[in-house]
C-alpha cells in the first residue's frame, strides 16, 4: 500500500519528495531504484539539474518547509511505479511545480 502522507514515507522517498520541492522545475538524472526505494548514496550520485525561469518562480515550493501534508496524485503514481519496477535506473525524472512530471526508465531489450 502506497503512503498518502509525507510523514508515512520511508526516509529515502521523503528525501526525494523534498528534493523535487527544492528543485521546483528541472530534472533528476541517473536515479537508481533498489528494492523499490530511490538511492542517493551511490558511487555516482544522481545529477540534479534545475531550470531557471526568468520572471517565474525559481525558489523551492512552500511545501518544502511543511512537516507533513497529503501527497499529490503524481507523487503517489511515481512511487507506484517504483513498486512495480523494484530495481531500475531512472535516466531522467522531470519535475514541474515540485511534482514528478515524466520519467525515462532504462530497460533491457
Amino acid at each position: 500500500m502506497i503512503a498518502t502522507f509525507k510523514s508515512l514515507l520511508s526516509p529515502s522517498r521523503r528525501y526525494l519528495v523534498e528534493l523535487m520541492q527544492r528543485i521546483n522545475f528541472g530534472r533528476i538524472e541517473g536515479l537508481t531504484v533498489r528494492d523499490r526505494e530511490p538511492v542517493f548514496e551511490t558511487e555516482v550520485p544522481p545529477r540534479v539539474i534545475q531550470d531557471v525561469k526568468f520572471g517565474g518562480e525559481n525558489g523551492p515550493r512552500y511545501e518544502a518547509q511543511t512537516a507533513d501534508f497529503a501527497l499529490k496524485l503524481q507523487v503517489v503514481e511515481l512511487f507506484e511505479h517504483f513498486d512495480r519496477l523494484v530495481n531500475a535506473r531512472i535516466e531522467s525524472l522531470t519535475v514541474k511545480h515540485g511534482l514528478p512530471f515524466t520519467m525515462q526508465i532504462e530497460t533491457t531489450a
